[in-house]
């Protein structure tokens, strides 16, 4: 590897890098790009094994992991995590707002409210309490980054698929007007479609499709974890892996 290529490599060392479901799928291995890449990254999600097992790979990285149980959806933990975040390292370098909630595949009247509830709340609220716990932080960060994990049903509203789809139209549109609001700052705000990928929520929608057909979680990390660069200008833009190009919002 050149010299170009280990400084490529080591472009997020030394920084802080926030990461939401990150114990599988894609929040899994955006977490383990991030900190092959030198970041330190607190690794946020529900489940305790699958952080352990990401603490694990990551320290073989030869690299660092603050693992933090927590449910999105208790929105005073997320308050919490930002309080803990600016005592420890008074900055935070990045977000990968990534934990989200497929829900059913329903015609929308037969939705039971509960599981609108609870979709609203991970894909929606928690995003917006995220950005409300670290926006401070991301202002201390000389290059401060936020990348939102959507999707392309957002756009294709297809039939049976409202709630999911209504719930990341929220996300872009957050993520659009944030990107505003931050535009006189450093920060940059962008959204990331991964397309269609080889996960657990992408077996549940889609029960009958081969998922040997699929990039890996791994396969679209590195183009995610792009985002987090301090050399990237974009800020407001949506990142489709299907195109590989950078986007209106």
């Amino acid at each position: 590897m050149g010299a170009n290529e280990v400084q490529s490599a080591q472009v997020l060392a030394g920084k802080v890098v926030l990461v939401t479901g990150a114990s599988r799928g894609i929040g899994y291995a955006a977490a383990v790009e991030a900190a092959r890449r030198g970041a330190h990254v607190v690794a946020v999600a529900r489940t305790v094994g699958g952080l352990e097992e990401l603490d694990d790979e990551i320290q073989d990285l030869g690299s660092s992991a603050t693992l933090v149980p927590l449910d999105l959806r208790d929105g005073d933990a997320i308050d919490r995590l930002g309080a803990a975040i600016f005592e420890r390292w008074g900055a935070l370098d990045g977000l990968v707002a990534n934990a989200g909630q497929l829900g059913v595949l329903s015609p929308l009247p037969h939705v039971k409210p509960e599981d609108f509830e609870k979709v609203m709340t991970v894909n929606v609220t928690a995003n917006y309490r995220l950005l409300r716990a670290t926006d401070l932080l991301l202002r201390q960060s000389a290059a401060g980054r936020a990348v939102f994990v959507s999707s392309s049903s957002a756009r294709s509203a297809r039939p049976f698929w409202g709630l999911y789809a209504a719930s990341k139209a929220a996300v872009d549109a957050m993520a659009k007007s944030y990107a505003g609001e931050v535009a006189q700052t450093k920060i940059k705000v962008n959204v990331f479609y991964p397309g269609a990928v080889r996960t657990a929520m992408r077996a549940k929608a889609m029960p009958g499709e081969n998922p040997e057909t699929l990039p890996k979680p791994s396969d679209i990390a590195p183009k995610l974890i792009d985002l987090l660069s301090p050399s990237v200008t974009e800020s407001g833009k949506l990142f489709d892996m299907s195109t590989g190009t950078f986007g209106d919002l």
